[in-house]
């Protein structure tokens, strides 16, 4: 049975859900974001989807904030397998850094865009609040933040492609419980 607190051979309940639901907004903000660059025409349908993006893209990162409050206060993080080489920890501790990292990057990096935007279109959060600007609307760098935030994305689906490998690789050829323990039951 699960506990809430990380234990040194399972992440506990907390942690596990924070990561799945993690999973399910990324997965769920790549689908808006591409298809919304590429598969809707429609004006109003298009504006709802950003709309929903924008708001799940900061709800991500709140998640993400709350997930390193947890990493460092529900108990260890458990410990590396025994089938896992010193070279796959070491990938597999920078992989997870940098996935912090981007998850904080890109919802911030969207905010920007969304900052700098000329159109005046005010990012209403689920109908609860509206999103202040973090700074004034600039055309170029309107831009500059589009670019990067499709480049960010493009460097985490490489980075999700090799997390779901990894764990795949543990689960399949290796036979441990990697994938396992981070399962909520």
């Amino acid at each position: 049975m699960s506990t809430m607190k990380n234990t040194p051979v399972r992440w506990g309940v907390v942690s596990s859900a924070l990561h799945w639901l993690s999973a399910l907004l990324v997965l769920g903000l790549l689908v808006a974001g591409f298809s919304y660059a590429e598969l809707i025409t429609d004006t109003a349908t298009k504006f709802n989807v950003m709309q929903l993006h924008k708001s799940f893209g900061i709800l991500l990162l709140t998640v993400t904030l709350i997930r390193i409050v947890c990493r460092f206060s529900l108990g260890p993080i458990p410990k590396v397998s025994p089938s896992s080489t010193a070279f796959e920890h070491r990938i597999a501790v920078v992989l997870h850094n940098v996935f912090y990292v981007l998850l904080i990057a890109m919802p911030v990096v969207g905010w920007l865009i969304v900052s700098t935007s000329t159109k005046g279109i005010p990012t209403e959060i689920f109908g609860l609040f509206t999103l202040p600007k973090l700074i004034a609307p600039n055309k170029e760098l309107h831009g500059l933040f589009e670019e990067m935030h499709e480049i960010l994305a493009f460097v985490l689906i490489g980075l999700l492609l090799l997390h779901i490998g990894a764990a795949l690789k543990h689960h399949l050829v290796y036979k441990n419980d990697i994938l396992r323990r981070m399962l909520p039951w």
